[in-house]
């Protein structure tokens, strides 16, 4: 028996039985579209974050109160037992050489209003170095203006949704808005912008950072954004930073991550995440793989005649355990086959729904996946075929 043969022969039997391998079929391909579109997902999500940190910049560290233990990660955990102040960060810009742009980030939510239309937005207290260090854009008017971080000025400039809703068809700037119990005068409007970072910078108000803390009560800044003159001056700045403020507070509580740092902790949260899926979903090719052999089995009792009748044929029980392991492996192949297609589908629909997370499986997913289908209908389609080769040719003749 040729190779063709018993390919011929597999598919044969398995067009004989089009429910039960339709069914296989299904569960194979579901558990391969699974592994394909999670995987997607996770990969897409991993590259989204890199490309957000990447577009602000390859030389920025973050400073931020408080002590954590590890240099990468998700920041802000840990005890705060002084402020990050104004002074810190006019201290780091006056005396670390490599800072090129310094900008103190003060944050919270307030609501901002404009005769009859208010809304509750995010407010960013800053200074004018944080649309460079952000590469921001300026639509209408101007950004912050230059001077003294510790002078806060009753001025704001709105993000580009703020300024649409509260002043629809009308040009907003050197208009009055109210934030909270401040009257501030508007300066500018910043340029389409979108999410960066976890934050859409269409949908906030950016006043100036003194401003900002006495407006929310805040006695600490949330950040300092410090872009270096080169990368390979992050680690030299970085370490001068942590000194300076651990000689300021007579401890070490502040945490300075680099931007890599932080771009690898996040991306390799997101990979264990993306193999923990991988790996729930290939569950259900195992599942499949149940499926197949239950297929296989009753295929068997149901042949046994033809079993019989091949083995007086002087088939050898080795060439009959190829013939129905080719049919498992035939049924499993053709379900992750249709299983890449599913998923591939899937992750276009996601991709066109959502753009901004350009998904795409990454290629070990693929090879992973449909090698994982292969094994599973060789795996569990060895006890059948071993079935087949043991009945004994008088017995399967008489359909016993």
């Amino acid at each position: 028996m040729t190779a063709r043969d018993a390919l011929l022969f597999a598919l044969h039997a398995l067009r004989g039985h089009r429910l039960r391998s339709g069914l296989s079929l299904l569960g194979v391909s579901i558990g391969v579209a699974a592994v394909i579109t999670l995987t997607a997902l996770g990969e897409g999500a991993r590259r989204y974050v890199t490309e957000q940190f990447a577009a602000i910049g390859s030389n920025l560290l973050i400073v931020l109160p408080g002590k954590t233990e590890t240099t990468g990660g998700v920041p802000g955990f840990g005890g705060v037992p002084n402020d990050l102040t104004l002074e810190d960060a006019r201290a780091i810009q006056r005396e670390v050489r490599e800072v090129v742009r310094l900008a103190p980030i003060a944050m919270g939510t307030e609501t901002v209003s404009h005769g009859e239309r208010r809304r509750q937005v995010a407010i960013i207290g800053t200074t004018h170095e944080m649309m460079a260090i952000r590469k921001l854009t300026v639509a209408r008017g101007r950004y912050l203006p230059t001077g003294e971080m510790t002078r806060g000025e009753a001025v704001a400039v709105l993000g580009k949704t703020v300024a649409q809703e509260l002043f629809p068809g009308t040009d907003p700037v050197g208009k009055i808005v109210r934030i909270g119990d401040w009257r501030m005068r508007v300066i500018g409007v910043t340029g389409p912008r979108g999410m960066q970072v976890g934050l859409d910078l269409d949908d906030v108000v950016v006043v100036p950072v003194a401003s900002a803390m006495k407006m929310l009560n805040r006695s600490s800044l949330f950040r300092i954004f410090i872009e270096t003159r080169s990368h390979a001056d992050m680690q030299a700045a970085q370490q001068k930073v942590v000194r300076l403020i651990t000689d300021r507070h007579d401890e070490e509580d502040i945490t300075c991550l680099t931007q890599d740092a932080v771009i690898s902790g996040l991306t390799g949260i997101l990979q264990a995440l993306t193999l923990a899926l991988a790996a729930i979903a290939a569950i259900s090719l195992v599942v499949a793989g149940v499926g197949i052999m239950n297929v296989m089995l009753v295929s068997v009792s149901e042949r046994t005649r033809e079993v019989g009748l091949l083995k007086a044929l002087g088939v050898a029980p080795r060439q009959i355990l190829i013939v129905f392991l080719t049919e498992a492996v035939l049924l499993s192949t053709l379900g992750g086959l249709l299983g890449l297609l599913g998923g591939g589908a899937a992750v276009t629909a996601l991709v066109t729904v959502y753009p901004d997370l350009r998904a795409r499986p990454p290629l070990w997913a693929v090879v992973a996946a449909l090698g994982l289908a292969m094994a599973v209908g060789a795996v569990f389609g060895v006890l059948p075929a071993r079935r087949a080769t043991r009945l004994e040719p008088v017995a399967a003749l008489s359909g016993r």
